[in-house]
């Protein structure tokens, strides 16, 4: 399928960010907005399309930047049949790893597992970065010197992302180091920040988060969690893409989990059913969501996210809502999530081990100002 800009950008004011004022809403990639799982699936497949078959003969091994482009990096190597690993902000037990920074980002540091490149280096060709969009692609350049350096090897780069917003300064630097790029969109990023200075962001702001938890309410919070953790759905099978997999076998474990979901949820043909994810944790909750469609189901997919983002009453304005959360992974985290909706079920799904449910509980208690039918789907 041709996109367009049309399709794919739609642009927001960031909160609190001197870095960069805007952020670009891609409205069908199953992040910020609610999205049919099908669209967003069928958009990160036309970019694996862009350069499938251009590297023939070479071990790829995709990267997939987290948190947004962590779905699109695994779809992508699942369409083109490679090697995937994801970056990570979270801790991995045991694990060493490559630190690099993403400087306009509000959560700046990056990482990739060294353990599991140590493992493979030898393996590969050529590593292909992926993006939801580049603008200067220094993230990428850093990472891409701390590679070369650290295994003085020949490796070849490439990079793709559904937006590519490089000006031509950007562009040289790129084409005199010979690394490809690959994008479904090219966008001009000079008069976003202007656009985005504009709206009134005088939409709904909502914390989820309680003031303070007492000790008088402490019995009450025991068998509270008590109950909570009695339907948490807990499936086992998990293969964690912030370490290196073989796509095949992470599509045939994501997919084994979506068929135990739909069983363990009972969904039922005809339902509204709106599918989670968590943070980094977004392609097996786009893949549920897509499976559950095939059975007659009307489904939208997007997840938790750490980007605050403005929100405005404006139509034209992407995002409405905002409801403020503790991160699922780590309680002392801000997370947030965008315009909820009523929904027939809710299934909210993640990786988190759950050692603290504070996460959780402000998650379901910003679902049940619309919703009563909420399933929690653990993978171990």
């Amino acid at each position: 399928m041709n996109y367009q800009q049309k399709d794919l950008v739609r642009i927001a004011k960031r909160e609190n960010n001197t870095k960069r004022s805007y952020l670009v809403v891609d409205p069908l990639q199953g992040k910020h907005v609610p999205v049919e799982p099908s669209k967003a699936l069928n958009l990160f497949k036309s970019l694996a399309e862009k350069f499938q078959g251009k590297y023939e003969g070479e071990r790829l091994l995709l990267i997939g930047f987290a948190e947004t482009a962590t779905a699109i990096g695994a779809q992508a190597a699942i369409t083109l049949g490679t090697k995937y690993i994801q970056t990570t902000r979270e801790v991995i037990p045991d694990a060493r790893y490559l630190f690099f920074s993403e400087a306009h980002s509000h959560a700046t540091e990056q990482k990739l597992v060294k353990d599991d490149i140590d493992r493979v280096i030898n393996d590969i060709d050529r590593i292909v970065f992926i993006e939801d969009e580049v603008t200067t692609g220094n993230t990428i350049m850093n990472i891409i010197k701390i590679i070369t350096k650290e295994y003085q090897k020949k490796t070849k780069f490439a990079v793709a992302s559904l937006l590519n917003g490089m000006t031509e300064e950007y562009l040289k630097i790129y084409q005199d180091e010979k690394i490809e790029l690959h994008y479904l969109v090219k966008t001009d990023h000079s008069g976003y920040g202007t656009v985005a200075e504009q709206y009134r962001c005088d939409g709904l702001y909502i914390c989820a988060i309680p003031e303070n938890h007492t000790h008088e309410s402490a019995d009450i919070d025991v068998q509270s969690e008590k109950n909570m953790r009695e339907h948490i759905i807990s499936i086992p099978g998990w293969m964690n893409a912030r370490r290196f997999v073989d796509a095949k076998q992470y599509e045939a474990a994501c997919r084994k989990l979506a068929e135990t979901v739909i069983v363990e949820t009972s969904v039922k043909q005809g339902e509204r059913v709106l599918v989670i994810g968590t943070e980094e944790f977004m392609y097996p909750a786009l893949l549920t969501g897509q499976e559950i469609e095939k059975i007659g189901c009307d489904v939208r997919c997007h997840s938790t996210t750490r980007s605050p983002i403005a929100v405005s009453t404006e139509e034209e304005y992407p995002l409405h809502c905002r409801y403020e959360l503790c991160s699922l992974y780590d309680p002392e985290r801000k997370t947030f999530i965008y315009d909820l909706e009523n929904y027939d079920r809710v299934i909210v799904m993640t990786d988190s081990a759950l050692a603290s449910l504070k996460g959780l509980e402000t998650l379901i208690y910003a679902l049940r100002m619309k919703n009563e039918n909420i399933s929690v789907i653990r993978w171990y």
